[in-house]
Order: structure tokens, then C-alpha cells, then sequence
């Protein structure tokens, strides 16, 4: 069946691989408290599960993106989520600090191909004037959703069937998208699913130069590229300020905000909620600019920097004495870091063909989990001896440095040549 204006449905259905993969890391820190009352474990031991899943997911970003690259994103994202959901399955079953960090591995190895299966779905599916809103919805988007989502449905299903059937439930969901997608994925020239002029329309970059026609660049290439170097280094500085907020909240308002699993429940999905609108947002607002005449290095760079000078507002979180007051104005960076996301993962279309888009979104994910992996050993130390202060106030202020790093790397944003090494 022809369905119209089917490469959106392929977006919702890419968002929701990216909205599943943030739900199922979610569970472990939603439930942090209960799980660790009731398997003894300690705030440290808690690091070292959390640090697996990110040393885990950090490498296998990159080995993921190239596996993608090489077997193509239909099997190569199917069988992604497969493993990772049976890994959510697996911690229902845990029964100590070792298991569980073991599952978080396991975790952590499904979950690192998701994001450049993700991103190389929407460079086959989307021209470059729908690339960025297409790019926000199904990355960071469905990621930020799957965060939303994930407090209050979390604490609902474990105060209906207990943590380890949180974990069941999730894992049926993989299951089900799974399915849905081995169903329907295929690309544009293969799909019985798309309209003629739509299979058209999205053919035609395919014969420019840098689509994904393309063989995929040698690593001598991308490893020799200044683009790619400024990427990385990026990512690497701010992937950990994503992941504190992602995994340290819930413990933050519990600890030093007194708030219980209820109130937790039903004030840390807004930070998420605002990454999730401003994912889209940024995506819209950047394709309107390049449809207005914007060239692609100022519609893209133009809302990065922006949203680079608002993060520093969300430090006066630390100042506020109401629960609800202060999770939004941490709500403030996490919606600063939509507009920076999506916008980072388009540029990285931009710039590379769609063959090698998987591996340069995987290097640039490594480089940030490794940030993260180090980051979230020292957090746990830091937040011992020091309290949470200095960690809100360093994230608050990482962003410009960030977008730094950015405009000198990558001066010029346009499709890169191809190079000329073999290999």
C-alpha cells in the first residue's frame, strides 16, 4: 500500500527507536533509590554500574556506525534494538551490584548503534531543506520524549508490578517496535510503501555529489579530518554534562531536594519535555532559515550559538529553594541542548555522505561516551566530598566553550570533497 508523505512515517518510527533507547536507560536511574535499597548497593557501586552501560555504549558507538554503514540500516538498527531489549529484560532478574552491571554492559553495547542507525535513516529518507526538523524528531527528539515519558510511567508500572516488571514492560516495547520495523523499513528505491513523485523527490540528490552513491570514506580520512576532530572534541566535552542530568537528577532532588519517588515522578520529566519541543523547534527553525535563502553554515551555526549563551541560566537552579522552580530552570539547558543537537547531528549530514555518516556519528558518540564514562567516575566522588554545586555550575557554562571548539574546526559548513586516499 502507497502511503502519503511516507518518509515522515519513517521518522516517527526512527523517533521512536531513539525515544525507546532513552526509556530503557531511564529505568535504572527512575528506580535508583528503590533498586539500590533493595539490592544493598551503594552510591559507589552505582557509579560502576552506570559506567559500564557508558564505556559500553561509548565504544560501540563507533563500532555500531560502521557496522551500520557496512550491512546497511535495516538490519543493522533491527538487530540494535533487538539486543538492547533483551538486555532491558535481562535486569528483571538481577540480583546483586555485579548482575546488574553486567546488563548495563549489555545495555550499553545494544543501545550504541542507535543513534547513527538513526541519523543514516534520515540522510537516506530526507532532502536537505526537511533534513534538520526530520533529523530533530527522530534523534533528539524521540530521545528527550523517551526521558519525558519515562518518570512517571516508570514509577507507575513499579508501583503496579514492582521494579523488575518495569523492566519486563519496556522490554515488550522493544519487541513490538522491533516487529514494526522489519515490517516497513526499507530504503526509498526498495520501499513498496512510498509514492512515486515522493521516491522521486527523494532521489533526486542521490546522483550530487556526497550522497550517499557514495562508498563510505576511509578511516585514514576521517581521522585526518579537521571537521571530524572538531566533532569529536565536542561531543567529548559535552556528552557528560547530558549524561549527569540524565543519570544523576532523580538522585539530586532525592538527596539534597528531599523530594520522594511521587515527587520525582512528577517533576523530572519537564527538563526532557523542553529537549524534546526545542529538538523540534531548532530542526523547523534551521530548515525555514536555509528555505529563506540562509546558507546551511549560518541557519545551522546561528541557533547553535544561541543556544550555547542560554545554558548558563540554568545554574541559578542552585539558588532557588522551590523543588518545581528549580527543576525548570534546569529545564532551561536541557532546552538550550535540543536547538544544540539537532543542529549538531544535521551538520554532520551536511558534511559527510549518507555512507559515511553512520561511522562519523559513531566516532563523534564514542568520543562522548568516553567523556561521560570518565566524567560519571569522578562525579561520584565529587558529589561526596563537594555536594552538586560545582557540577551545575560547570554544565551551565561548558556550551560556549563547546561552540568555540565548533567554529574553528568547521569555519565553513558545506558537503566536504570526497577524498582522494583508497582504502
Amino acid at each position: 500500500m502507497r502511503i502519503p508523505g511516507f518518509r515522515w512515517w519513517i521518522a516517527i518510527l526512527l523517533f521512536g527507536a531513539s525515544a525507546l533507547s532513552f526509556f530503557d536507560r531511564q529505568v535504572l536511574s527512575v528506580l535508583a533509590p528503590a533498586i539500590l535499597k533493595d539490592l544493598e548497593i551503594t552510591n559507589r557501586e552505582y557509579s560502576y554500574a552506570v559506567s559500564a552501560f557508558t564505556l559500553a555504549y561509548s565504544v560501540m558507538f563507533t563500532v555500531g556506525g560502521r557496522i551500520i554503514d557496512r550491512i546497511g540500516t535495516r538490519l543493522g538498527l533491527g538487530l540494535t534494538v533487538a539486543f538492547w531489549t533483551l538486555a532491558s529484560l535481562l535486569h528483571a532478574v538481577a540480583q546483586n551490584a555485579a548482575q546488574l552491571t553486567g546488563y548495563r554492559l549489555m545495555l550499553g553495547i545494544g543501545e550504541g548503534g542507535c543513534f547513527p542507525g538513526a541519523a543514516k535513516g534520515i540522510l537516506e529518507w530526507f532532502p536537505a531543506h526537511e533534513r534538520a526538523l526530520a533529523m530533530g524528531i527522530a534523534t533528539t527528539g524521540g530521545s528527550a520524549f523517551g526521558a519525558v515519558l519515562a518518570p512517571p510511567l516508570i514509577v507507575l508500572a513499579s508501583q503496579l508490578v514492582g521494579w523488575r516488571g518495569a523492566f519486563i514492560a519496556t522490554g515488550l516495547i522493544g519487541v513490538a517496535w522491533v516487529l514494526l520495523w522489519f515490517l516497513f523499513f526499507r530504503s526509498p528505491e526498495s520501499s513498496t510503501h512510498v509514492r512515486h513523485e515522493e521516491r522521486a523527490m527523494i532521489l533526486a540528490e542521490r546522483g550530487k555529489p556526497g550522497t550517499a552513491s557514495e562508498v563510505a570514506w576511509p578511516w585514514a580520512a576521517l581521522l585526518g579530518s579537521r571537521e571530524v576532530w572538531g566533532l569529536v572534541a565536542t561531543r567529548f566535552l559535552l556528552d557528560p554534562v547530558f549524561y549527569f542530568y540524565m543519570f544523576w537528577i532523580p538522585q539530586y532532588l532525592s538527596e539534597e531536594r528531599g523530594a520522594s519517588l511521587e515527587d520525582i515522578g512528577r517533576v523530572a520529566w519537564i527538563p526532557f519535555l523542553t529537549l524534546g519541543i526545542s529538538s523540534m523547534l531548532g530542526g523547523a527553525l534551521s530548515d525555514a532559515l536555509v528555505r529563506r535563502g540562509f546558507t546551511i553554515n549560518r541557519a545551522r551555526k546561528g541557533i547553535m550559538a544561541a543556544a550555547a549563551l542560554l545554558t548558563p541560566v540554568s545554574i541559578l537552579a542552585l539558588v532557588t529553594p522551590n523543588l518545581t522552580a528549580a527543576v525548570a530552570l534546569l529545564g532551561v539547558l536541557m532546552f538550550a541542548h535540543g536547538f544544540w543537537m539537532t543542529n549538531y547531528m544535521t551538520m554532520i549530514g551536511d558534511l559527510f555522505p549518507s555512507s559515511t555518516v553512520g561511522t562519523v556519528v559513531g566516532l563523534s558518540g564514542t568520543a562522548g561516551g568516553l567523556g561521560g564514562f570518565l566524567s560519571t567516575l569522578l562525579i561520584g566522588q565529587t558529589i561526596s566530598i563537594v555536594g552538586y554545586g560545582p557540577m551545575f555550575l560547570i554544565c551551565g557554562l561548558l556550551y560556549p566553550v563547546g561552540f568555540a571548539i565548533l567554529a574553528l574546526s568547521i569555519p565553513r559548513l558545506q558537503r566536504l570533497e570526497k577524498p582522494l586516499l583508497a582504502g
